[in-house]
């Protein structure tokens, strides 16, 4: 029997495919990595995968058993989800995927909440001593402020209020928005840090990278550091319950000063993954030795310091397409 794995939502995640590609096919290269999209035709990573599927919206009634169809019928042993909406639902239904021995790679239900709601997982970095930005209350503010959503992702209602006369009522109103500190970026830079948590939520691996350049909110140029940030995570994040795989955190780190603050944790790989993966943290690896080999991850540091990459668009031709 192969050991074949589903990434789902995969639209632009090229590289990400190609990685699970190659680790898995040094078991056996028959094994394959399929992917499913809500319209694969026009997603590259399906184009580049052993094969896809077309899958309806996360939030359909009957996506989760269409899900599990698609799994047995291309006898998929793992599940590596790559869009937030998904890491609910499939963290409801893991058993049902379990029962049939496919294993969703995706955290407890209640740790992926936390997540979901910026307002929690302040309180999560709180209590792990984790320092966070200043919040403000509407009715005493100091400018410049920033204000975000607290359920929201891919920078959507994301504002810089610079003096009180850029707020309007839409800001003040709008009960889902969340009014903070303004983390000054000349004096703080941002970072991306993809941790890896075994099955019993233990971290092995910690690897910053700086984002200096971001296209529609993913890293378009990035460079690996071994800076503070990693035993700053290491003593504070140790464990986390109910966590597993592939975790993207985002800190800020004042070099001068060396405040390191927490914003927000993604519990998926995130788009700039493939920088860690070529910088030798190897996920996909820990992933397949874990849930497929049944091998215990050891901690590691053993990934490439000052690794710069620097992205750029390619193309993926489909022949005779008939659109």
């Amino acid at each position: 029997m192969n050991n074949n794995i589903l990434i789902t939502s995969a639209g632009q995640r090229v590289s990400l495919v190609k990685a699970f590609q190659t680790e898995i096919k040094k078991l056996n290269v028959l094994n394959k990595v399929y992917t499913v999209d809500l319209n694969p035709i026009l997603a590259p990573a399906c184009r580049v995968s052993d094969g896809y599927r077309t899958v309806k919206k996360v939030t359909n009634e009957n996506y989760i058993f269409e899900l599990l169809h698609i799994c047995k019928e291309l006898e998929i042993k793992i599940i590596i989800p790559t869009i937030d909406t998904e890491l609910q639902v499939l963290a409801e239904n893991k058993e049902l995927f379990l029962k049939e021995g496919i294993i969703p790679i995706v955290s407890d239900f209640n740790f992926i909440q936390s997540c979901r709601d910026k307002r929690i997982i302040n309180h999560f970095f709180i209590d792990n001593n984790i320092d966070i930005p200043k919040q403000l209350e509407k009715n005493n503010l100091s400018f410049p402020l920033f204000i975000k959503p607290y359920d929201g992702s891919l920078s959507k209602d994301v504002f810089l209020i610079k003096n009180k006369s850029e707020l309007t009522s839409y800001h003040l109103e709008n009960p889902k928005l969340m009014f903070m500190e303004y983390i000054d970026h000349a004096k703080h830079d941002e970072y991306t840090v993809d941790t890896y948590y075994d099955k019993n939520g233990e971290l092995k691996c910690v690897v910053p990278r700086k984002r200096i350049f971001v296209r529609a909110g993913e890293v378009n140029k990035g460079v690996t550091h071994k800076n503070e940030i990693v035993q700053y995570v290491k003593e504070r994040l140790s464990h986390i319950e109910g966590a597993i795989g592939c975790l993207t955190m985002q800190f800020f780190f004042n070099q001068e000063t060396k405040r390191i603050i927490g914003i927000e944790i993604n519990p998926r790989f995130g788009g700039g993954y493939p920088l860690s993966y070529l910088a030798g943290a190897n996920y996909p690896k820990y992933l397949i030795e874990e849930y497929i080999l049944g091998k215990t991850i050891d901690y590691t540091e053993n990934w490439e310091n000052n690794l710069l990459m620097l992205r750029y668009d390619d193309e993926v031709l489909v022949r005779n397409y008939e659109g």
